[in-house]
């Protein structure tokens, strides 16, 4: 029959008629289009076409317009050509109105509305008058798929489809059959079907190689519309009418797969029957598995006979009370006082309704397990006694309903079937959501369909929701709040954190397969409220045990180095194995697979051995990995970045030389030094107050005299580098309404969601140090923003969010008092002994306090832990401040590869120059910078000094610099010995 069809297809000019392109026909082509395409060419007239752009229908209600025009080939008779010989018998097909199958690429809306009555709507009637006249005498009964069946289709069915459709592209044929839709139902993987054909043995692989033994390949060309063979769209039929018989008004993958058996003639019959597979047991248990799973029970779209009462509850909601019977709640330590508030809120007349209204972390949710739990235990007053806690899931509910009044039906035969049960608690976890859920074009939202029920006390519902959201979206309705009775639920102080965590710690033992140490469930709660301000207890104690047991376990899970290596070395061998049986080197392909073996052996055994060893430690009283304090620690400065693990051997040598390490960028300044020292030692011994930041100073002193530049070796010392600080230019907040720059603009302002720029910079890094530069340059208004900062280590933004300042380190700079410094400092120089020196420093110190005093506000000076004074530069430390300069040009020229050398004489009249006892050392710099680098640059412009050279700078007797290459010659006698700065 097939011959027939092709010579007479290979004989004509057929063209698509929606495209008018030649048609792609081949021997696989369905005989169905092959007739169709036919018709419309020998006839050479053009069916009328849809023109609406927005009817999209998919491939395979494409496929089900066919089946509505064409014969089913149950009844099909064969072409044959007339006994003359003098032509072939044409088909002639007539219909009053057609449209071409139009393909779509997602079945998404299948499910909404079918997809003939999408095109029904354009005026085209498909089930109209359509007569098929043909030659052929014979009586033709014509299959039409019912159109409502699509609409029927599952997620899971769909999915089935569309895998089927790829495994017919991936053989390389222009057809979907039975085989591929067992393909499909195996590939799916996690429906019914996909379940029963696994236990039996039958994977993907398997029936994918047993397809390809039964029909080939294709030819690798596949047509863009694939349709169903004539026997798959009975597979369909089928799967409709299996749907009816089990009471179900829905088509799932189990479905489709007893309609497979059903039909037992096709391709997929044969594949099953080569797998070994009894057709009848795999029917027995897709019943079984329909009838056990609540699932399947649950999901029918409308109407149909079900066991269970409730099936639109089961579908989107979550039985607490039976999940609490099961044991497999975590147990809820504490909360007495709030529980018992639920339950008797739940036990009045109307308005029963209790709402939990609490920060996040803080233990809603926990509190409606309790109740479950309670009621499981059958701890509760009989008014609530044998009631079912049941969670709605709100995004389940609102899924999926594209269509005006498919959320509203939903939720009405929830609330209908609550009603019907008197026996239902809802629990609606962010309660807020119903505000607005499901709220369409016209259409009103869950909070407002629920608000009758819930004043009338026929819908007992416990709503859980944040501070924020309460205030944001239900206060907003009064009739919705008066509905509901709020319930504050606090966080819970640190001891009770701490029996929290002891109640979960054997859950998390299991879970983990270790033991937490007390002193580790300690830790966690007490390190967590320290260190992590901004999450909530108990939540943030709880991530914590649970990550250091994750990480405990990691650690002790991993294999020994010995057989990590071999399982390197098993992978290159698997590689070079498979290469050379692609290359068909069977002799070296069986030596690597010889070797692979006996890799895998000894892998094996260093797995078995190190079992037994961890075996003999358990038996000889090691209780194996166990979490300690160290781990938690170890956890919150990975989180945080503040390090409270206990300070090792060499960090202690560290601290102790903090001042010598620091003087090899400060010079002089010991005052300074010393303080911010023992501010770091005490902070990290632990020591410090906890509610106050690490320390706070304001350093006060002439310009160049080092105040900048102490807070960054700091930086860069103990914090890890200059960037870890976080510096602010007070002079830009020289106006009142640059305050806000630093917490963020207040609502209604440009820039209210950025935030502020201190306020965020310590949100994401706590551990660092603050420099606030030349301090008395701010508006006052700053000052007054810094009171709470210095005394309580806090700082609430434009959001209401608190920052946590206690693990900073506060440094403000000012020139205030820098007169008086310079006018006493005369006194303090070469002449005078120590306690002289230490004396006038007192002196001088007195002196500034006072101006201080005169420019800043009492309650602001006296929440700083200490004022310092920087003294001014003495000419002998100018001179290690240019060795410290010249140090940096030297390193600046060594990555050119050019050494550096400067004699005496040089450095100086570098100190001579840049010496100014009101400056500080700032002129220093510019005198480096116009003696020595301006005479560098001139001379490697020129080329007279190239990469590899050695350069000696002097001075010479006329006083002007000079720069000699050492690499040219050497230098004259009366050269003085040229220095190395280290």
């Amino acid at each position: 029959m097939l011959s027939d069809w092709t010579e007479i297809v290979t004989k004509t000019d057929i063209r698509h008629p929606s495209s008018d392109r030649l048609a792609a026909v081949s021997p696989s082509t369905p005989p169905d289009l092959i007739a169709f395409f036919l018709s419309v060419s020998l006839n050479q007239t053009k069916p009328p076409f849809i023109s609406d752009p927005q009817i999209a229908v998919s491939a395979m209600a494409g496929s089900l317009i066919q089946a509505a025009y064409f014969p089913s080939v149950d009844n099909e008779k064969k072409l044959h050509t007339n006994k003359t010989g003098k032509g072939k018998r044409t088909v002639k097909m007539m219909s009053y109105s057609y449209a071409p199958p139009t393909r779509m690429r997602t079945f998404s809306g299948l499910r909404g509305t079918n997809a003939l009555d999408n095109i029904t709507k354009t005026g085209l009637d498909f089930h109209s008058k359509v007569s098929l006249a043909t030659s052929f005498k014979s009586k033709r009964a014509t299959r039409i798929v019912p159109k409502a069946m699509f609409e029927r289709f599952t997620e899971k069915a769909i999915k089935v489809i569309m895998l089927a459709q790829e495994e017919a592209r991936r053989l390389g044929h222009n057809f979907v059959g039975t085989e591929q839709i067992l393909l499909g139902l195996i590939g799916e993987g996690t429906g019914i079907a996909a379940k029963v054909l696994k236990s039996m043995g039958i994977s993907l692989k398997d029936a994918r190689v047993e397809v390809e033994k039964i029909i080939g390949r294709g030819s690798g060309f596949v047509a863009v519309e694939i349709p169903f063979t004539p026997r798959a769209k009975r597979v369909l039929e089928l799967s409709l009418e299996e749907a009816r018989q089990l009471g179900h008004n829905y088509i799932g993958s189990e479905h489709l797969l007893l309609g497979l058996l059903r039909e037992g003639e096709g391709v997929a019959a044969r594949v099953l029957e080569n797998l070994g597979a009894d057709t009848s047991n795999i029917r027995t248990q897709v019943i079984r598995m329909v009838g056990e799973s609540a699932e399947a029970v649950g999901a029918g779209v409308g109407g149909g006979t079900s066991n269970s009462k409730m099936p639109t509850l089961e579908e989107y909601g979550t039985n607490l009370t039976k999940l609490a019977e099961e044991g497999k709640l975590d147990p809820v330590v504490g909360r007495q006082a709030q529980i018992e508030r639920v339950t008797q809120i739940l036990g009045r007349r109307t308005k029963n309704n209790p709402c939990l209204i609490g920060e996040p972390g803080v233990g809603k949710t926990a509190i409606a397990e309790g109740l479950a739990q309670r009621i499981a235990n059958r701890d509760v007053p009989e008014t609530i006694e044998g009631k079912k806690v049941i969670t709605l899931d709100m995004g389940l509910l609102v899924a999926g309903t594209k269509y005006r009044g498919e959320f509203e039906e939903r939720l009405k035969k929830l609330m209908e079937e609550i009603k019907q049960s008197d026996d239902i608690i809802l629990f609606i976890d962010e309660v807020h959501t119903l505000i607005g859920a499901g709220a369409a074009e016209g259409a009103i939202d869950a909070a407002n369909i629920l608000k009758p029920a819930l004043a009338r006390g026929e819908l007992q519902c416990i709503g859980a929701t944040t501070l924020d959201e309460y205030r944001k979206h239900i206060e907003k309705d009064p009739a919705l709040e008066r509905r509901f009775q709020p319930v504050k639920v606090p966080e819970p102080s640190v001891d009770e954190a701490i029996q929290i965590l002891r109640g979960l710690r054997e859950r998390y033992e299991i879970h983990h397969k270790l033991r937490y140490t007390d002193d580790a469930v300690v830790a966690a709660a007490e390190l967590s409220h320290q260190y992590i301000s901004d999450r909530f207890l108990p939540d943030k104690a709880i991530d914590l045990i649970d990550e250091a047991g994750s990480r405990v376990r990691l650690r002790h899970a991993q294999l020994p180095e010995e057989a990590k290596e071999l399982e390197k070395e098993l992978r290159q061998i698997t590689k070079e194995k498979n290469e050379a049986v692609r290359g068909q080197d069977f002799e070296k392909a069986g030596e690597l697979r010889d070797r692979e073996m006996d890799l895998k052996t000894q892998i094996s055994a260093l797995i078995d051995k190190n079992k037994e060893m961890s075996k003999a430690e358990s038996e000889a009283g090691d209780e194996g990995p166990t979490v300690t304090e160290a781990d938690i620690q170890h956890i919150v400065a990975t989180w945080t970045g503040i390090p409270v693990e206990k300070v090792s051997s060499d960090e202690s040598d560290r601290l102790l030389k903090m001042e010598d390490t620091l003087h090899t960028r400060i010079i002089g300044q010991d005052e300074a030094v010393k303080a911010i020292s023992r501010a770091i030692r005490r902070a990290r011994v632990g020591l410090k107050n906890p509610n106050r930041p690490i320390a706070s100073f304001i350093f006060s002193g002439p310009t160049g005299v080092g105040k900048s530049e102490l807070a960054k070796s700091l930086a860069t010392y103990y914090f890890g580098s200059e960037e870890a600080m976080i510096r602010l230019d007070m002079s830009e907040f020289m106006e009142r309404h640059t305050v806000s720059k630093l917490i963020g603009s207040p609502p209604g302002y440009v820039g209210y969601t950025e935030g502020g720029q201190l306020t965020e910079a310590v949100r994401r890094r706590p551990y660092t140090l603050v420099l606030f530069d030349e301090i008395e340059k701010a508006h006052p208004d700053v000052f007054n923003m810094m009171l709470q900062i210095l005394e309580d280590g806090r700082l609430t933004d434009s959001k209401g969010r608190t920052v946590d300042f206690k693990n900073t380190l506060l440094i403000m700079t000012s020139n205030v008092g820098s007169n008086v410094i310079e006018k006493g400092g005369r006194r303090i120089g070469f002449d005078l002994d120590y306690d002289e020196k230490d004396s006038s420093y007192n002196r001088i110190k007195s002196l500034v306090t006072e101006e201080l005093k005169q420019y800043f506000r009492p309650e602001f000076l006296n929440r700083l832990d200490e004022m310092i004074v920087f003294r001014q530069l003495t000419k002998l430390e100018v001179k290690e401040i240019a060795d410290i300069m010249l140090k940096e040009v030297f390193e600046r020229l060594k990555g050119k590869e050019i050494e550096l050398q400067v004699t005496e004489r040089f450095r100086d009249r570098v100190v001579e120059e840049g010496y100014n006892p009101s400056y500080g050392a700032r002129p220093l710099r510019r005198a480096i910078m116009r003696l020595l680098e301006d005479s560098m640059a001139e001379k490697m412009l020129a080329r007279e000094i190239k990469e590899g050279d050695s350069v000696i700078v002097d001075v010479d007797s006329d006083g002007n610099v000079t720069v000699l290459n050492g690499s040219a010659g050497a230098p004259p006698e009366v050269l003085p010995e040229p220095i190395a700065v280290y």
